[in-house]
């Protein structure tokens, strides 16, 4: 695999998961912010009807999570010496945020344990 293509699958890992995580807490934490913000009313309860396909959004997050672990710890790096990808640096870089990203998916993915703490 080149620099670019071990790049670009674990920044999509990542980004995916991300996506699957916020579709996963939409039902929960979409009437929140709609609440702050000032939107209430029965629109914002509509987002309610999401919630049966919370499981499926929570799987798909972890899957997404899983392959982007697999790219930074498991799966041998191929770079051309000389690249940025070579660098250690850069792994150390894309391990941070991979765990920054994972603390903040988790925070999100078990928000209807403690959203109790703000309605």
């Amino acid at each position: 695999m080149t620099e670019t293509t071990t790049t670009k699958s674990g920044k999509a890992s990542l980004l995916l998961a991300i996506l699957a995580a916020i579709g996963a807490s939409l039902c929960c934490v979409g009437p929140l912010v709609l609440v702050m913000l000032g939107v209430g009313g029965a629109w914002a309860s509509n987002l309610t009807a999401l919630e049966p396909y919370r499981p499926v959004f929570v799987g798909i997050t972890l899957v997404f999570l899983g392959l982007a672990f697999r790219k930074l710890y498991l799966v041998p790096r191929a770079c051309a010496p000389g690249t940025p990808c070579a660098s250690p640096k850069t792994l150390r870089n894309q391990r941070i945020v991979f765990w920054i990203v994972t603390v903040l998916l988790a925070a999100l993915l078990a928000f209807p344990w403690y959203a109790k703490l703000f309605y």
